[in-house]
């Protein structure tokens, strides 16, 4: 084979060992790193942008994709402990024409988090007023989503500024009374009796509770990688005093 053939060879073999064996290491040694690039991608991939809003010193960030237009804009609120990424799986499936929005909750990833700040269902409703007041949502009526704490949210908003909101999807919300507790509403009520804060389901702390809430959150079971476990715990561990208190 020609020396030059070979050298040819073996700067493309370099070159792509150096991306593979970088990937290898972040996936053994910083799985959170992934985790963050993987919902950068997938953000990208749907174009969806990150943007700040500012409400005197508060701050709320948010994605986005399209302009408000003749159809309602959608604002999507998510659940305790979530962050607006968690709605890209939804995205996926929405018209590209259609106004979307999706705000971190109060406290929760790039929006403000104070010890001052009212934390309510309440509270964070008269927050997510004040964005959508800030971004001018509510120019038109819009259609407000919310899941879990966040569809508690959404309910409570959509009662005291009914002029915002042209139609409302509530997912799982929490704050509705049921007939019959889950098994995830029967463990908050144990820890509720018991006052303990150091196993709250929605607070995992090792891939264990991880792999642990999933199967409590998801009605579909799938398997995660122990590294993938790891990498959520990691990126969640940061915010865990905040979540318990």
């Amino acid at each position: 084979m020609d020396l030059d053939v070979l050298n040819m060879f073996v700067i493309a073999g370099g070159t792509l060992a150096i991306p593979i064996l970088a990937f290898v290491a972040s996936f053994l040694l910083w799985p959170s790193a992934l985790i963050r690039i993987y919902y950068w991608y997938w953000r990208r991939a749907l174009g969806m942008q990150v943007r700040y809003a500012n409400y005197d010193d508060y701050q709320f960030c948010y994605s986005y994709r399209g302009r408000p237009g003749y159809r309602p804009s959608i604002l999507m609120l998510h659940g305790f402990s979530a962050h607006k990424d968690m709605w890209l799986s939804i995205v996926k499936f929405l018209p590209k024409n259609l106004h979307l929005v999706c705000v971190d909750m109060p406290g929760h990833e790039g929006t403000t988090r104070s010890a001052l700040d009212d934390y309510s269902i309440s509270g964070q409703a008269k927050r997510i007023h004040q964005f959508v007041e800030c971004i001018k949502l509510n120019r038109r009526p819009f259609h407000l989503v919310g899941t879990s704490m966040g569809g508690n949210v959404a309910g409570v908003y959509a009662a005291q500024y009914p002029e915002d909101i042209c139609s409302l999807t509530l997912i799982c919300p929490a704050g509705l009374p049921s007939t019959t507790d889950s098994k995830f509403i029967k463990q908050l009520r144990e820890l509720q009796e018991s006052d303990c804060i150091d196993r709250i389901p929605l607070i995992p702390s090792t891939p264990e509770e991880m792999a642990d809430m999933l199967k409590l959150c998801s009605y579909v079971r799938f398997k995660v990688p122990q590294q993938i476990l790891q990498g959520l715990v990691d990126v969640r561990i940061p915010h865990n005093d905040f979540y318990r208190k």
